[in-house]
């Protein structure tokens, strides 16, 4: 039987640790967090987890947890407004919920979830051991207009569309999670949230159409905020052979896209299949370059144009389905990708 070892307790690390425990493999979950606790994420789940999830075996426990369903999708490009259906129902659940519930199924089938404790390679990493960094995104080296993630939760009235609200200063996303709440989440630069004291309840509202549609939200926990943010494709080549990145430790793809946790979910899944049936790295990392290489391009040929008018006028002849479409993996990548990776 192998021994897997996971780094990290997010979806991308629980994902791994059911699925190596659904290869048989003896699995522990390092964990620096001592309990469960609310993360800076957009909290948008992407049409395609279901099928994720049914294949790590939650998807019933995700369903009556509440999500909030989300059909539609709102895009703000300052004066200019697009609204498109999904093509399938995505959901909002916060990442507390979320996380506890992998982790959950994680333990019941077996893994030794070890919360408080920081990885440490030298104590833990024994020969015949298959490792799976799945810890977040990597370090950013940014000195000078920096970048910060923010979020909050808000009462009052939600619906069924995730809004996005672009300008120069960064980008702002609206969308309902679980018990009619709303989740506030963005990403701006040092030198914008400056010009606003880093007060975030001001900087959210700077934009009117944003203004309004907060107006009725009522804030109800503080703002967590993270920084400096880095944005990174999956890495060219892996460092060792029983050595697996999943989730954002793979690559951190630019959060307005809302395949985040998607993704983890998908790469984490692949790195446990990897890890417990022994598949040499480069080929698990081979895999998710062939997955997330799209999706990652298009997300970072948008991010480059926010702020330029060049795509305020794009955006009234792009389809935003199509937009939407090609910011994420699909099902039939993921199915061929867990094909290639199991392939003799």
């Amino acid at each position: 039987m192998r021994e897997v070892l996971i780094a990290g307790g997010g979806p991308a690390a629980a994902a791994a640790a059911i699925t190596a425990r659904q290869e048989g493999s003896q699995v522990a979950v390092i964990e620096r967090g001592k309990s469960g606790r609310h993360k800076v994420c957009g909290e948008f789940i992407s049409p395609g987890a279901h099928q994720a999830m049914e294949a790590l075996g939650v998807w019933h426990e995700f369903a009556s947890l509440g999500p909030c369903p989300i059909r539609r999708c709102r895009l703000h490009l300052g004066n200019h407004t697009k609204l498109w259906t999904l093509p399938e129902c995505a959901w909002g659940l916060s990442r507390l919920q979320l996380d506890g519930l992998l982790l959950g199924k994680a333990a019941a089938l077996g893994a030794a979830v070890r919360r408080g404790e920081t990885y440490d390679s030298q104590r833990e990493k024994q020969a015949g051991t298959r490792l799976i960094v799945a810890c977040g995104r990597p370090p950013s080296t940014a000195r000078a207009n920096r970048l910060f993630g923010f979020k909050a939760h808000f009462d009052g009235p939600s619906d069924d569309a995730v809004e996005l609200f672009f300008d120069a200063g960064g980008y702002i996303g609206v969308s309902g999670i679980e018990n009619g709440l709303t989740n506030v989440c963005g990403i701006a630069h040092e030198t914008s949230l400056r010009k606003y004291g880093f007060e975030f309840d001001e900087f959210v509202r700077r934009s009117p159409v944003l203004a309004e549609r907060l107006a009725p939200l009522r804030r109800r926990m503080r703002w967590l905020v993270v920084a400096p943010l880095s944005f990174a494709f999956p890495a060219p080549r892996s460092s060792s052979d029983d050595v697996y990145a999943a989730g954002d430790s793979l690559g951190f793809v630019d959060p307005f896209s809302g395949s985040g946790i998607l993704n983890a979910l998908l790469t984490g899944r692949l790195a446990g299949l990897a890890a417990a049936r022994g598949i040499p790295s480069a080929k698990h990392l081979q895999v998710c370059r062939s997955l997330l290489g799209r999706p990652f391009m298009v997300s970072w040929v948008v991010r480059h144009l926010v702020g330029q008018r060049g795509l305020y006028q794009l955006a009234r002849y792009l389809p935003g389905e199509l937009l939407f479409r090609s910011t994420r993996p699909s099902l039939k990548s993921a199915l061929e990708a867990t094909r290639v990776l199991t392939s003799r």
